[in-house]
C-alpha cells in the first residue's frame, strides 16, 4: 500500500505518505525494516522524481530518497539498478509487442487486399442470397 501512496499523482495523498517522513517512530521503523521497504517503494520514488506534477511531492521524494542513500549506498545502489534493469525490459517489452502489433496489421492488410481480389461463382451467390 505504501509503494501505490507514495506513486500517487494525487498531491495529498503523496504529501501525506512523504511526511511519514517527519514522526520519529515510524521514520525509526522504515529505516530499521529498510532492507524489505526500499525495493518495494523505490520505483515509486524514482517515478515521483521523475515525473510528478507537483514540485513540493519531488522535493519531498528527493529527501526520502537522499535519507534512505545516506543511510544504506549498498542497498540503494542495489534497488537502482534493479529499477534500471527493470526499465530496461519494460521497453524491451513494449518494443516487441509494437512490432508483433505491426507485423499482424501488415497480415491483416495483406489479407484484405488478397480477399478482395476473390471473385465468387454467380451460382454461389445465388445459392446463398435464396439459402
Amino acid at each position: 500500500m505504501l509503494k501505490s501512496v507514495y506513486g500517487t499523482d494525487a498531491l495529498q495523498v503523496a504529501e501525506r505518505a512523504l511526511f511519514l517522513w517527519n514522526n520519529d517512530p515510524i521514520e525509526n521503523l522504515i529505516i530499521q525494516n529498510r532492507k524489505v521497504i526500499l525495493p518495494i517503494i523505490f520505483p515509486a520514488l524514482e517515478k515521483n522524481v521523475r515525473n510528478h506534477w507537483n514540485q513540493a511531492v519531488r522535493s519531498l521524494t528527493l529527501n526520502v530518497r537522499k535519507i534512505f542513500e545516506d543511510l544504506d549506498h549498498e542497498l540503494f545502489n542495489e534497488c537502482l539498478l534493479k529499477f534500471q534493469e527493470d526499465e530496461e525490459k519494460e521497453v524491451e517489452i513494449k518494443a516487441r509487442s509494437e512490432a508483433a502489433w505491426k507485423r499482424l496489421e501488415e497480415i491483416a492488410t495483406q489479407k484484405a487486399a488478397s480477399d478482395a481480389m476473390v471473385v465468387a461463382p454467380r451460382k454461389a451467390l445465388t445459392c446463398s442470397a435464396s439459402g
